[in-house]
Parts: structure tokens; sequence; C-alpha cells
């Protein structure tokens, strides 16, 4: 069910294009999200699920999924893919910043391509943090900062110019990994990949997938 609520983000012409293109990419993006989501169980918030996408690669052993999306129009696709489901997914309207649920409510999170358009990186993985119960499971698929030199240059320069203004705040040079391990998760295995695979490489082809997870209450935290 959508919950009715003031919009945290509000990209409508972006999430046009967004929506399609993601569309018309998913052949190549799909064995990705099946490795994202292998082996979830249990209850699992996604942050930033888009046009819900994700939905129909949770594996059967997901009791519940709660996909918090800010955007309308992408809230209202990810309803939709939602229908078809073979897992319940109840999608929520909300902010990263502030996710709309309790605290340690949560075996495991999903962030998916949105940590490159978050407000505040450090407070949206400090409420991914708080609403895992210890021990939870963090996966990430996102893109940032790649390549060689030139690259990175190029990323940076972007950034502070024209991409987050086309593409609905989105960053190329910010450092996913990074950020998370200083969220105080702790890092397991990562895979630097490109997207696409084959072509021409562009500031957001470089992306990393991979696993962390909330450290248990007796451990040692960051």
């Amino acid at each position: 069910m959508v919950r009715a609520t003031k919009d945290a983000v509000h990209h409508p012409v972006f999430a046009r294009f967004y929506a399609r293109l993601s569309v018309s990419t998913e052949p190549k993006v799909a064995p990705v999200r099946d490795e994202l989501l292998a082996g979830l169980s249990g209850r699992v918030i996604e942050i930033g699920a888009g046009n819900g996408l994700n939905f129909a690669h949770f594996p059967s052993t997901v009791s519940e999924v709660v996909a918090i999306e800010p955007e309308r129009s992408l809230r209202q696709l990810a309803f939709e893919s939602a229908l078809r489901a073979e897992v319940p997914v109840d999608v929520v309207p909300g902010a990263a910043e502030a996710l709309p649920v309790k605290s340690e409510a949560f075996d495991a999170a999903v962030l998916s391509l949105v940590l490159c358009s978050v407000r505040d990186v450090r407070r949206s993985l400090s409420e991914v943090r708080r609403v895992l119960r210890p021990g939870g499971e963090l996966r990430f698929f996102e893109h940032g900062r790649g390549g060689g030199r030139a690259m990175r240059t190029a990323q940076r320069a972007l950034d502070h110019t024209v991409w987050p203004l086309l593409f609905g705040g989105c960053h190329v040079s910010r450092d996913p990994v990074g950020a998370i391990r200083a969220a105080g998760f702790e890092v397991g295995t990562v895979r630097e990949i490109v997207v696409p695979e084959k072509g021409p490489r562009v500031p957001s082809s470089y992306c990393v997938v991979g696993r962390a997870r909330r450290p248990e209450l007796g451990d040692v935290e960051g």
C-alpha cells in the first residue's frame, strides 16, 4: 500500500527519463540484481527503490520487503511492480535521511544506485544502520568514482557543475564503499564492475556490488 505524505524528492522529468533508461538497460543489469539479492531472507528494507526493478529478483525466502521511494512518479511505478512481485512488497514514501520505520526492525537492507543521489550520505547510512538488527546484512549496488586520473578528474568536475542538475541530484565521484565502512559497517565481499560491460565508458559506468553487515552488539564498532 502506498501511504500519502509530502514528497521528499521531486524530479518528475528525470524520473521519466530514469524509468525509460532503466527498463532499456535491464537485460544487462538483471544479472547484477540477482547477485545483489541472492540468499536474502526475512524482513528486508530497500532504500531508494526507484521504479521497483529489484522486486522481481528477491528470493522466496524473503518474508517482506518495505520499499522506500521519495519520488512520486517513481513510487507509483514501484507500486505497480510490487503488484507483480512474488514476495510481499510494501511501497512507502520517505527519505533515506529519515527512514519512516522502527529501529532494528529488519534482517537486511538493500541500496541499489541510491547513494549517488542522497543529500546526506553519512546520515543516510546512519539510518540504514539504525533500522538493521545487530548482525543484519547490507547489500549494495552503487556507482561512484573510477577509471584513470582523467576520468576521476572529469567526475569531480561534473559533480560540481552540470551532472547533479541534469540527473536528479546524482553524483559520480562519491566513494560508496568508503562511506559504508566509515558508517561503522563491516564490509565483506566487494566486486568492481563496469556498466555496461562493453562499449564506451561514461562517468557513471564504474560500479561496485557487495555485502556488509552491522556488527553484533558485542562487537567493537568503528
